[in-house]
């Protein structure tokens, strides 16, 4: 399953730093069993909602070089609260590092006035092709697809 959560990009700073927004809806399939009486975010996907837009920040700044971003470490992952349905994440990522193939980041998470996570992490960013030449067409399908989500998060 695929989840994306990231709504909406609401502010940028090429190289420097990327604000996203995330509103929590109670038909997310993954709050039925995260729990059924008190259904909340997993604190697995608050994280995943800051590497997603740090991937936002690296693939503007590698003007989408690179098909995959991955997360490669966290550290310092703090969560301080809860997001349940109808509450809104605001996700603010600050680049300490942009480089080629590898970023780090410091990140937090928001809820009102509220910081519900918090962490630094590490990326990083490569082509498929780079290690299966056969692979490079599926690099340029991911790229296209990212540069087409990117039209429908951020409008300048």
């Amino acid at each position: 399953m695929k989840f994306v959560l990231i709504d909406k990009v609401t502010a940028m700073e090429p190289g420097k730093s990327l604000t996203a927004v995330k509103s929590v809806s109670l038909a997310e399939e993954y709050l039925a069993d995260h729990f059924p009486i008190f259904p909340v975010l997993p604190g697995v996907l608050l994280l995943e909602g800051l590497i997603e837009s740090a991937s936002w920040l690296v693939r503007q700044n590698n003007n989408f070089a690179q098909s995959m971003v991955l997360l490669e470490t966290a550290r310092n992952v703090r969560y301080k609260s809860f997001a349940a349905p109808g509450m809104q994440i605001r996700y603010t990522v600050t680049a300490k590092a942009l480089e080629d193939n590898a970023s780090s980041f410091t990140g937090i998470g928001v809820c009102g006035d509220e910081e519900i996570v918090a962490a630094n992490f590490t990326m990083r960013h490569f082509n498929l092709g780079d290690e299966n030449p056969k692979m490079a067409h599926v690099d340029g399908q991911v790229v296209d697809n990212m540069k087409k989500r990117w039209k429908l998060l951020y409008s300048e």
